[in-house]
């Protein structure tokens, strides 16, 4: 059984940054991929980032060249840097382990962190 835990969210002005942290307990592979997904009220979850191997990332369009993922397999932790952020980057963010090829279909969640953009 894989849990995840985050932190590093919070409020920030419209142009800032924040760096979200997830780490995982239990046996995780660098074959996995670890990401993150966010979901805003009356929306559903939507893609954000993920790597695996430590060197092979994917991301949404919405957030290319804003945020980098990274990841730690030594901590079996990953990071979300964000960047020049924006309003409507405010959601709830999702840490997510995909056991699979897909990094779109991840097997475990994390609780979330909210993420708060103010104009």
């Amino acid at each position: 059984q894989v849990q995840l835990v985050e932190s590093g969210g919070g409020l920030v002005q419209a142009g800032g940054s924040l760096r979200l942290s997830c780490t995982a307990s239990g046996r995780i592979f660098s074959s996995y991929w670890m990401g993150w997904f966010r979901q805003t009220p009356g929306k559903e979850r939507e893609f954000v980032a993920a790597t695996r191997w430590s060197d092979t990332t994917r991301y949404a369009d919405s957030v290319k060249g804003r945020f980098t993922i990274s990841r730690d397999n030594a901590k079996n932790t990953v990071y979300l840097q964000m960047s020049v952020l924006k309003p409507e980057d405010t959601a709830v963010y999702y840490c997510v382990v995909s056991t699979g090829n897909n990094w779109y279909e991840p097997a475990y969640w994390g609780q979330g962190t909210q993420v708060t953009v103010s104009s």
